[in-house]
């Protein structure tokens, strides 16, 4: 174990070692470098293109490797901790590797959380990221220290999560991008005990997504001494995100949609193009405001694409429940406005409307538009959005349950080419015990095995250990957790930059449910991508399902007799 200071030390000495290695210039030769990407994590418009160089998305992750088959008795196996692509020795050490990937590429998330023997406190062991083959690491240092405790980057970029939980109980995040021209390499070591599934020694719980680049793309590879160079950008930002800085984002155009809305009747607004729709803002007021929240349906459509059709409150991230939070691409308000800063482009129209499916009149006080040029090309996305809802899906005990009471739902599935970049979950939980075991599970381009499965649900939106506690940041939110541990409304929500999945074939989401006890709740998540023009995809509008009073206590979901 290193302590900090000799750790910095360590930093230096490699980022000397490698600092003349790579000599692509991101201005001279168009290469992927470190300031390149963060600059691209705050440009809301280039998820709204198919990127360029082309790249793929995966994940590595602790899952636990009996997980061979979907649908197959093991497929729910969950001892997901301390599963390794390998264990290598090292001047007489053991190092658990975590990836081991071709590039070119970048890392673009690291996630984990973790606990010692029998459930004891962290050993906090070292992290290592090779580059390039080299023998020497290019980042080596305490595991919490890198990932959440700020000695690479400051917070968004490098956090914890909740900040009211205990920090043993956090998740840990790391955002910071780490380029690398070939090869890509990371490891853990421990000087305690540590086996498969940590049934006995320490519980490493692990999520990493990294990008490969097309084979001709140029990047050059992450230095210390490079990190130090790009302080400008990275202090930049890292304060736009802290910030989650709307500069800029509004549009330069604006246009409103105001007025009551009657059950059954809508308010819209044509917009001629080409344009792209920069931000939304809406503030809506009802005599039952939550039900409004779910009952209001926001649909857009795009050279006569519908391609949004979403309760307002699940589209801007907060459900059917007013709660106040900030990221990067939404935003809730205190006075309950409700805006969002997904680029949104099209080529010849776009339709707004605001379609009243419940049986109260809702006014909308606030309806802001924002709009700002766009050059149509073969490369320009249109924006997607789509909700549904099981309202009265039942769970299993897990307890003696061959599959562990698990089953996977399917989220959403698209054909076509474009982008995953994020979804929102709407639930209502009726017991008194966790309800989000299962994993992601996302298959691209027809994959048999998804190249993304994850460790648990909380794990996938940036927490841990079910954990109830508010956080917001700029990617992951939770703006309320009230029914994690006990009958109640929960939201959680996950956005994505550099971590956006792009798919040329199509792209599967599914999630497993796994609930702690045998129980029926409602669950309805919302999710967000962007496709060329010709796309389908599975979910189809569901006006009886918004029309569904919405649950406020476990009775409205389990009827008593």
């Amino acid at each position: 174990m290193m302590n900090q200071k000799k750790t910095l030390i360590a930093l230096t000495m490699v980022s000397v070692g490698l600092g003349t290695v790579h000599i692509f210039s991101n201005s001279s030769l168009g290469a992927v470098t470190l300031e390149s990407l963060l600059e691209e994590m705050v440009a809301r418009e280039t998820v709204a293109r198919l990127p360029e160089p082309a790249y793929t998305c995966r994940q590595f992750s602790s899952y636990d490797r009996n997980s061979t088959e979907p649908g197959s008795p093991t497929w729910w196996a969950n001892w997901d901790r301390s599963y390794f692509v390998r264990i290598e020795e090292n001047n007489g050490a053991k190092e658990h590797v975590m990836m081991d990937a071709d590039g070119p590429g970048a890392v673009v998330r690291i996630w984990a959380t973790w606990h010692g023997p029998g459930g004891g406190q962290f050993s906090n062991g070292t992290l290592r990221v090779y580059l390039d083959k080299n023998p020497r690491p290019a980042i080596e240092g305490p595991t919490e220290d890198l990932i959440s405790k700020g000695l690479l980057a400051a917070e968004p970029l490098s956090e914890s999560v909740s900040p009211e939980t205990e920090y043993r109980y956090r998740g840990h995040n790391l955002y910071l991008p780490i380029p690398y021209a070939k090869h890509c390499k990371i490891t853990y070591q421990t000087d305690v005990l540590i086996d498969e599934g940590a049934r006995q020694g320490e519980a490493l719980y692990y999520q990493i997504n990294y990008r490969t680049y097309e084979p001709e793309a140029k990047v050059e590879s992450f230095t210390m001494q490079g990190l130090k160079d790009a302080k400008p950008t990275l202090d930049r930002v890292q304060k736009m995100l802290k910030d989650n800085d709307r500069s800029g984002a509004a549009g330069s155009g604006k246009h409103t949609l105001e007025g009551i809305i009657a059950p059954g009747e809508a308010k819209s607004i044509n917009i001629d193009g080409p344009q792209a729709i920069r931000s939304l803002e809406f503030q809506l007021e009802a005599g039952d405001l939550s039900q409004a929240l779910r009952s209001t349906v926001l649909k857009i459509a795009f050279d006569k694409t519908e391609a949004v059709w979403c309760p307002i409150g699940d589209f801007f991230g907060t459900g059917y429940h007013i709660r106040p939070h900030a990221t990067w691409y939404t935003g809730v308000a205190k006075d309950n406005t409700l805006a969002c800063y997904w680029v949104m482009p099209f080529e010849k129209k776009a339709k707004i409307e605001i379609l009243n499916l419940g049986s109260q009149d809702v006014k909308l006080v606030k309806g802001l538009i924002g709009m700002g040029p766009w050059k149509w090309d073969s490369r320009s996305s249109y924006f997607h959005a789509v909700w549904k809802q099981w309202p009265e899906v039942r769970t299993q005990s897990n307890e003696k349950a061959q599959d562990h009471g698990a089953f996977d739902l399917n989220w959403i599935t698209v054909k076509g080419q474009g982008t995953y970049v994020g979804d929102v979950l709407t639930l209502f939980n009726t017991a008194n015990t966790w309800w989000g075991e299962g994993d992601e599970k996302i298959y691209v381009d027809g994959e048999q095995f998804p190249s993304h499965i994850g460790t648990g649900s909380e794990d996938y939106y940036g927490y841990a250990w079910c954990k109830p506690a508010f956080f917001e940041s700029a990617f992951h939110a939770q703006p309320s957790g009230d029914g994690n541990l006990k009958p109640g409304f929960t939201v959680n929500l996950r956005y994505r930059a550099l971590d956006a999945i792009p798919f040329t074939k199509s792209i599967q989401f599914d999630m497993e449910l796994w609930h702690w006890a045998a129980t029926t709740m409602s669950y309805a998540p919302t999710t967000f991508w962007y496709a060329r023009p010709g796309a389908t995809w599975d979910v189809k509008p569901d006006a009886i399902e918004a029309k569904r009073p919405v649950p406020k206590a476990v009775d409205d979901i389990i009827h008593r007799q």
